[in-house]
């Protein structure tokens, strides 16, 4: 017997794990669920997992890439915010769909595009997951070469950088050479959760314009 998509229900915070799924199969799914879901998926050699986050989840990837916007602003870097496209390649037979991310050192090659191939487009220079229900895939990023992963779990963030093909965790984040970006967004972050989203944010702008 086989089901529709529509028939799978999964709850946020949980996942679902699909096995022998083909690439076509990945693709269907993809266009069935469409664009606007709150689902997220992994796929890597024929496994799909499905994962629907909480809402915590989704307030924390929301605050996080708006401290990254205003830090590349504020240092004048152009940048081409791609949020949780989904990055994928046939070839490689790996998808995945970060919180979100960023084209920085790249970000030329993407100007214009609604989408990524990532068969002839580079990987974005920096992912984010919020891992407060799932587990990020390291095996993922790590196959579709995306340089600098960062990683936000309950103990605080964690910068990942691409060597020699896997992931080696780093103190520091070469997008932002000599800030130390993993004490000032943990800070923020977690201010957020005392005072709010909007003071937050005002209070790191007026942070960044006073230190950088």
């Amino acid at each position: 017997m086989l089901l529709k998509l529509q028939q799978i229900i999964v709850k946020p915070g949980q996942q679902m794990l699909l096995k022998d799924v083909s690439w076509q199969q990945l693709e269907n799914i993809l266009e069935e669920m469409g664009e606007r879901r709150a689902a997220r998926i992994s796929y890597s050699y024929g496994w799909l997992e499905i994962m629907v986050p909480l809402p915590e989840h989704e307030k924390d990837k929301e605050i996080f890439g708006e401290l990254v916007r205003i830090l590349l602003d504020q240092l004048q870097i152009d940048f081409e915010p791609f949020g949780s496209t989904t990055l994928k390649n046939e070839q490689m037979r790996q998808a995945v769909e970060p919180d979100t991310s960023f084209y920085i050192q790249n970000q030329a090659a993407v100007i214009g595009k609604n989408r990524i191939d990532s068969t002839i487009d580079p990987p974005p220079d920096l992912a984010i997951e919020i891992d407060i229900t799932s587990r990020t895939r390291f095996d993922n990023y790590e196959i579709l070469g995306v340089p600098e992963l960062w990683r936000y779990t309950q103990q605080g963030l964690e910068i990942y950088l691409l060597q020699e093909g896997k992931y080696i965790q780093s103190k520091s984040s070469p997008n932002f050479p000599n800030i130390p970006i993993i004490q000032l967004v943990n800070e923020y972050v977690q201010q957020s959760l005392t005072i709010g989203r909007s003071q937050t944010i005002r209070n790191f702008r007026n942070w960044v314009k006073t230190n950088l």
